[in-house]
């Protein structure tokens, strides 16, 4: 789901909550007065009236780092205020490594006494500013600050899943095992002070006992991917870390025989890219689409270097393993404005698909929290969600009703390759004649960057390592290239 249908899918069952009922919740970023569907219905002002009526809202959300570097602070902490006025509890939750983030996106619903409505979201999607976007991609009224080239109203392209059956026990674990770390919310004393005086949640409270997983449904095979990093005190859950986002990428990845899929924010990291190549030396056959942003989020060479080093690097080691069988797309609305390119999306052979809040990078595999959401169709058929989510997005990019694009691209996955090729280049040409005539259908545009002097390759690659881009894992691991 885009935003908007994730948005009001989330308060259409919110209203439906009633006293007794559990909403957990985890959060990068959390604005209090980001509609769900328009004024009057405000994220914190919803989760305030569902703790009102006796709904047991538990919240986390990351503390974040100082609001002048372009973090979150203090939307976060007005969003826990909010809801902890209302009598739930919001936890600014800075258990992590220095310089590392809990960036995990995910809302739990559970209902005693009715599990067919029990159902949990994960995904890519903040509960913030600039996230309530569809597939027409004119952006959010309510913007978050990026890079001039966005416009005023940044379009943002990203997915969140809905799921039910078994798995939504798996999602509440997640969030129960962080809430009951013993460890305290934040090591700094300042922090700690402030919180209480701010009157926060400073000892998260115990959690009544978790209820049976909710019914099987469906033909999907669904498991729950995590990052934790290596930290000091370790968590309970994972004294060593945990990297079974990376180990199910890379598994996935090594079966990979005709399409890869990839939409992804950064698509950082050597190793990451390695992975990738290997498959593309592995498989002939196989081709590998990836869709990221045309520009950094944000202006300035401080922050613009660093992503264009990395994201140059993996790509070259890409298109040396595959050549012409390699395409990198950025996007475009309709209004000839760059898309920015949140989705965490991989679909592999329409077998397999990952949708979650991991890009494919370094700190994403080890060095912060991370949850994704893998699915795989067990039963006989071909229509499940990794070739629904396929041709849901070759649509949208292509700019075809999805009855069209099941008939272009429904086939062999190299036919989807072959159109997005076709487009971007009608696109692309479009554009370098100086736009005459009628727009050419779809969203397309073949990904370029400008190179590097090599003093900025310098700095920028040390920055890249050292902050953007660092590693969670032990000296060993990292030795070994294990994950």
């Amino acid at each position: 789901m885009h935003g908007v249908a994730y948005f009001r899918d989330l308060l259409s069952r919110l209203e439906d909550m009633r006293a007794g009922d559990m909403l957990l919740f985890t959060d990068w970023r959390g604005d209090p007065d980001q509609h769900l569907d328009g004024a009057g219905h405000e994220v914190g002002a919803r989760f305030a009236a569902a703790a009102r009526r006796g709904v047991l809202v538990r919240g986390l959300v990351w503390r974040s780092h100082l609001d002048k570097l372009a973090f979150s602070a203090s939307q976060n902490r007005h969003l826990g205020q909010e809801i902890i006025a209302a009598g739930g509890q919001c936890a600014l939750d800075m258990r992590v490594r220095p310089l590392g983030s809990h960036h995990q996106k995910a809302v739990v619903l559970r209902h005693p006494g009715r599990p067919l409505a029990d159902i949990a979201y994960v995904g890519g999607i903040d509960l913030c500013h600039s996230r309530r976007d569809d597939e027409s991609h004119l952006g959010d009224s309510q913007r978050q600050t990026m890079a001039a080239c966005y416009g005023e109203r940044p379009p943002w392209h990203d997915a969140q899943l809905a799921i039910t059956g078994p798995a939504v026990g798996d999602v509440e674990t997640v969030f129960r095992e962080r809430w009951d770390d013993p460890a305290p919310l934040s090591r700094s004393p300042i922090r700690m002070v402030a919180n209480h005086l701010r009157r926060g949640t400073t000892n998260p409270g115990p959690l009544p006992p978790q209820l049976p997983d909710p019914p099987e449904c469906g033909e999907h095979a669904v498991q729950i991917l995590r990052t934790y990093p290596v930290r000091h005190p370790g968590y309970p859950f994972a004294p060593q870390g945990e990297r079974s986002v990376a180990r199910g990428y890379a598994k996935a990845i090594g079966r990979a025989a005709r399409l890869i899929y990839l939409e992804d924010q950064y698509l950082w990291s050597v190793e990451a890219a390695i992975l990738f190549a290997a498959a593309l030396r592995r498989s002939p056959e196989l081709r590998m689409i990836v869709v990221i942003p045309g520009y950094p989020d944000q202006d300035g060479s401080l922050s613009m270097a660093p992503n264009l080093v990395s994201r140059a690097g993996a790509i070259a080691i890409l298109r040396k393993a595959g050549g012409s069988r390699v395409a990198v797309y950025a996007l475009e609305n309709h209004h000839g404005t760059p898309v920015y390119v949140h989705a965490k999306i991989c679909s592999i052979d329409d077998r397999w698909v990952t949708v979650g809040s991991d890009n494919v990078n370094r700190r994403s595999w080890t060095h912060d929290s991370e949850l994704t959401c893998a699915v795989m169709t067990t039963g006989a058929t071909q229509g499940g969600l990794a070739r629904q989510l396929r041709l849901q997005l070759a649509a949208e990019h292509l700019d075809l009703a999805d009855e069209r694009a099941a008939t272009i691209v429904a086939g062999d996955p190299h036919e989807m390759f072959d159109a997005f090729t076709a487009s971007a280049v009608r696109l692309d040409a479009w554009h370098a004649v100086g736009s005459p005539g009628p727009r050419p259908p779809g969203r397309l545009r073949a990904y370029t960057q400008a190179s590097q002097g090599a003093f900025t390759h310098l700095w920028s690659s040390a920055a890249y390592r050292i902050v953007y881009d660092p590693d969670g894992r032990t000296p060993l691991n990292r030795w070994r290239g294990r994950y």
